[in-house]
């Protein structure tokens, strides 16, 4: 996967995007990707992007960029993130996570965030391992992670 890159979410991709997981009757404590891209749609603020492994989708990530939100959480930081099923455990979240804290850094923020479903089967050890600490909040029943930049 040395081959990773970000680019947007466009006409041309949109179709392998939302193949990603989850697809029913998938259980994974993230939206599919469908989901993301209807609620991109309707807010101006939300990001989204995938992941390119040379010209094969293999991730998307969506992070929304609202200095005036009134929940500090959703201010700057990652939403959603997919990764393909054979792309796992190769680096592409990661990747995900170190763009959208690039684009942050670019846009002069010192912080990012993420929410995530607490439970075994969830992506905290990921997060985790990506730096984010947990800020002891919840919101939505979902643990609350901060990245520092």
């Amino acid at each position: 996967m040395a081959n990773l890159q970000i680019a947007e979410l466009t006409t041309d991709n949109l179709f392998a995007a939302i193949q990603l997981p989850p697809q029913p009757p998938d259980k994974e404590p993230v939206a599919p990707v469908a989901w993301s891209v209807a609620e991109a749609y309707v807010n101006p603020t939300a990001w989204p992007r995938v992941v390119l492994d040379g010209d094969d989708v293999v991730g998307f990530v969506m992070a929304n960029w609202n200095p005036d939100e009134e929940i500090p959480e959703f201010r700057a930081g990652i939403w959603r993130l997919n990764v393909a099923r054979e792309a796992r455990k190769r680096g592409v979240g990661r990747f995900a996570v170190e763009q959208v804290a690039e684009e942050a850094r670019r846009r002069g923020l010192d912080r990012i965030t993420v929410l995530w479903v607490p439970g075994a089967d969830g992506p905290e050890e990921f997060y985790l391992r990506c730096g984010f600490r947990k800020t002891g909040n919840l919101l939505f029943d979902e643990v609350v992670g901060e990245l520092l930049l």
